[in-house]
Order: C-alpha cells, then structure tokens, then sequence
C-alpha cells in the first residue's frame, strides 16, 4: 500500500453548532467520546492506518491548540470544506486521504482497505457504504441514501486524492456540496437524461461517478464500503448519543 499524507477537516460552525453547544465546547472537534476528543480519535486512526504527514484545516483557537499537540500540521479553516480542501491538498499534495472530525467512529482497518481499493488508475476514490450493510451494523440511524439501480448507498466521509489531477474535484465538489442532500440535483449536473434514469431507479452507482468526474476531467471511483459503521459521523446530538452508546458497548471499537 502506498504511503499516503492525510487532511482532516475540522472547521468550526460557531455558537450555533447543534453539537458542540450542548456539550460546551467551542468546536464539534473537541466533543469528547470515551474521554478522546473527536479529532484526536481520527488523527489516530490515520496514524494508525500509516498516513504520513497529516494536516487539519482548524479555525477555532482551541481547535488549533490541539493540532498543534496532536502533532498535526494546521491548514486555515475556509468558508466551506470544498476550499478548505483545495488549501490542504496544495499543501500535502498526491495521495491524500481527506476525511472528518466528526467521523469518531474511524477505524485504521476501514482505510487500509479503502486506500487498498482505491489504488487503482482513479484520480480520486469516493467510500460508499449500501443502506444494507449500513442498517445490519446499526439499524438505528437515520441517513440520507442516493438511491442506484445497484443499491441505495450513503457516503462515508472518506476521500482518497490518489494524483495531482484530484485539484480539480475541488471546484466540483464546491457545488456539489450545496445540494449534498438533495441528491436528485446532483445528478442533474449530469444533464436531463441521467436524471432521468436516476428517477426511474436505472443509474448505477459507477456511471454516475464516472459521469460526473468526466465533469472535471477525472476519473472518479466509487469504492464500495464492507463496513456499516463507516458511514456514522456526528452531524446532530442524536448522532452523538449513538457514537458514545457503540464506542461503550462490548467490543466496540
């Protein structure tokens, strides 16, 4: 497996994040599960995994402060995690695995296989878990689901930017990010046909990623994830309460 540098994105939303509020911290990234602040969970399980240098693109001071423990590099936080990125990615460069703060549950084995996977002719790889393999690990959580003809799948917070190329998906993923969860204008980006088929349950999963990485002069794969968890991050306190509830039960990880 390759060696590969790593950015975690760990923007702050201000006073009215509906996490970090609750919990009385500044940033959802320093919400503690099992006594470990959220970042510092993932930063380990990169480490873990092998990731080399890893940045994290901060805005909160205290956020920055544990960075800066955490023996992570700092990246200026921007106004949405599609520029935030671009700036990480010209740092680190090619390959790069991007993921989140919020994602508590990250374990090294799920990117070892992801980048495993993902180390094909791609630019960059995109881990999708299927509603199935998601609800058999935790039945209790609600998603959005971009429904396929092979499936309904949920994303998974883990990007690998395997060339230089991979600068590109920035500028799309800037608008995409905006209807993340209207799923059916992202397709429309792929012209009336796609929608089409997309409604009518006929648009695998793999053609419309390479549809829309043609968008952008990419080749973009979706890798397929074996493990549900993967797709839990920490968006709302309900979320949290799930994360904490797996991580203590008996061989959690």
């Amino acid at each position: 497996m390759k060696r590969f540098s790593a950015l975690v994105l760990a923007g702050s939303r201000g006073p009215d994040d509906p996490v970090a509020g609750p919990e009385g911290v500044a940033a959802k990234a320093l919400v503690t599960v099992d006594g470990v602040p959220m970042l510092a969970r993932v930063v380990h399980a990169l480490r873990d995994a092998g990731a080399g240098q890893i940045a994290v693109a901060a805005s909160h001071q205290d956020v920055i402060d544990l960075v800066h423990d955490l023996g992570c590099l700092p990246v200026p936080a921007a106004s949405g995690p599609s520029q935030s990125a671009a700036w990480g990615f010209a740092m680190l460069g090619a390959p790069m695995v991007l993921t989140t703060a919020d994602h508590a549950l990250l374990q090294a084995e799920w990117i070892e296989d992801f980048v495993r996977a993902a180390d094909g002719d791609a630019d960059v790889s995109v881990l999708l878990a299927r509603r199935d393999v998601v609800e058999a690990a935790v039945p209790d959580t609600r998603r959005t689901w971009l429904r396929f003809a092979d499936g309904q799948w949920s994303g998974c917070n883990l990007f690998y930017c395997a060339t230089p190329r991979a600068a590109a998906a920035f500028a799309l993923w800037q608008a995409v990010e905006r209807d993340r969860k209207r799923p059916w204008r992202i397709v429309w980006r792929l012209g009336p046909a796609m929608l089409l088929r997309y409604v009518l349950g006929r648009l695998p999963l793999s053609e419309a990623m390479s549809s829309l990485g043609r968008r952008a002069g990419l080749k973009v794969a979706a890798v397929p994830s074996a493990h549900g968890l993967a797709a839990v991050d920490v968006d709302k306190p309900a979320d949290l309460a799930l994360v904490r509830r797996i991580v203590g039960a008996a061989g959690a990880p």
